[in-house]
């Protein structure tokens, strides 16, 4: 045993050499690798860095050393490096097999959020581990498919029309956030309104797939927008870049006045994460946002944590860290285009909006003392949580769901954090059947 309690006879504490031949493998992948290409060439990097990735407890790493458009990967000495990347070798044997289990899919699930894996440490420079996050995951994502072969991923359709129409309309959305033009999109022909709500730092192109999905069409009627000041939608009043915070009121307000506006018809509210948490908040409070209904996806009656600031720091990329800490939360299985595009819409926002929505998510809703009050005879609830997420479990949103009287959940199969956006074939269905209970138990 070493210092960290950790048998070295284990075949993954000794990183380098359980790779074997996937080392030198994944090496020359990375030469011709376009999206490492993109993530290393600039004039910028006028110096080599090289990180580490180890077995916890180990000296044998594997270093990588980052040049200008370029990455070369070998095995070497941890005390190299800038940073290492560390994980006791139990949990490297989980990320390296063919298709990974949940947190296993990503360092960052390893690593977590608000919820820590106990043997997860980077030691060394931790602005250089945050400036370099988009490079170590896609050298992990690298050594991975060298090593077990790529995760297979789901089938999905290449599409040949868009049926969705936008528009912007100006709503009041409550003393936070003032009068606003706020961006939305409508589209299907069903006799179901239902708004759908983005996850922090994000915006409602993360519902393309749904909006446009036949069987969705048929059913509902579809309505996404963008927060004040997120995606398309414009700055609020009072509105200075990286002020931007969110709370409760705010959010329920907003969404209060929107569907006022749009004249909707006690529609369904259905969000994910920082929405999942809203989509409580409004079924306690269906009378006030006149919504019939509610489908929390990724939702929870509290969520803390200690917060960092490398989503809003002067010294840190946000269009690279906030995409990269996220990206991971997802399932692996899910087709790569649809995880590059989660991965664009956090790239995408303006600065400081993903940590002010995060005010709300980590420790500003709190539900624990709210959820026996729902009344599920007039607004019912059906939560559904990807077995992928790691921030938000199917456990921590089940706990939650017992606490609500007549409420529902369900686990969704190879779904990871962004639901509606990984998988939107296989989300539907899901989702039709929520909203099939609603309309039931609402009846």
């Amino acid at each position: 045993m070493d210092s960290n309690g950790t048998s070295s006879s284990h075949p993954w504490a000794d990183l380098p050499t359980q790779l074997g031949d996937a080392l030198a493998k994944a090496n020359k992948v990375a030469e011709n690798d376009g999206q490492l290409s993109a993530f290393t060439t600039s004039n910028a990097i006028d110096a080599p860095a090289t990180f580490g990735i180890i077995g916890a407890g180990s000296d044998n790493a594997v270093l990588v050393t980052v040049t200008n458009g370029k990455a070369d990967i070998k095995a070497g000495e941890a005390g190299k490096a800038l940073f290492t990347l560390s994980a006791l070798p139990e949990q490297w044997q989980e990320f390296f097999k063919q298709t990974p289990v949940a947190p296993y899919q990503s360092y960052w699930g390893m690593f977590g959020m608000n919820i820590k894996q106990e043997g997860i440490s980077v030691a060394g420079d931790q602005d250089a581990f945050a400036h370099w996050t988009h490079v170590w995951r896609r050298v992990l994502e690298l050594l991975h498919d060298a090593y077990a072969g790529e995760t297979p991923v789901d089938d999905q359709a290449d599409p040949e029309e868009d049926c969705i129409v936008g528009r912007y309309a100006y709503v009041n959305a409550g003393p936070l956030w003032g009068k606003c033009k706020i961006f939305y999109e409508q589209s299907g022909e069903g006799s179901q309104d239902i708004v759908f709500l983005h996850t922090a730092g994000s915006d409602s192109r993360q519902y393309h797939g749904v909006m446009n999905d036949s069987r969705a069409r048929e059913k509902l009627r579809m309505t996404a927008f963008d927060l004040p000041a997120h995606g398309r939608s414009f700055p609020y009043e009072g509105y200075h870049p990286g002020n931007h915070t969110n709370t409760e009121d705010a959010y329920v307000g907003c969404i209060a006045a929107f569907v006022k506006k749009l004249g909707l018809n006690k529609p369904i509210i259905c969000g994910a994460s920082m929405a999942g948490q809203i989509s409580l908040a409004c079924a306690v409070r269906a009378e006030e946002v006149g919504c019939s209904g509610t489908i929390p996806l990724q939702g929870s009656d509290y969520l803390t944590m200690d917060r960092q600031w490398y989503d809003r720091s002067p010294y840190v990329n946000q269009s690279l860290f906030n995409p990269e800490w996220i990206y991971g939360m997802m399932s692996p299985t899910a087709p790569l285009a649809n995880r590059q595009l989660v991965w664009h819409l956090y790239s995408a926002q303006a600065y400081g909006i993903f940590h002010g929505d995060l005010d709300m998510y980590f420790g500003g809703w709190d539900g624990r003392d709210r959820m026996k009050n729902i009344d599920t005879k007039k607004c019912p609830v059906y939560m559904l949580t990807g077995e992928y997420d790691w921030s938000n479990t199917p456990a921590m949103s089940q706990a939650t769901c017992d606490k609500i009287p007549g409420g529902k959940h369900q686990a969704m199969k190879g779904l990871g954090h962004f639901p509606a956006t990984e998988n939107p074939k296989v989300f539907v269905g899901y989702l039709l059947e929520a909203v099939e209970h609603i309309q039931k138990a609402g009846a």
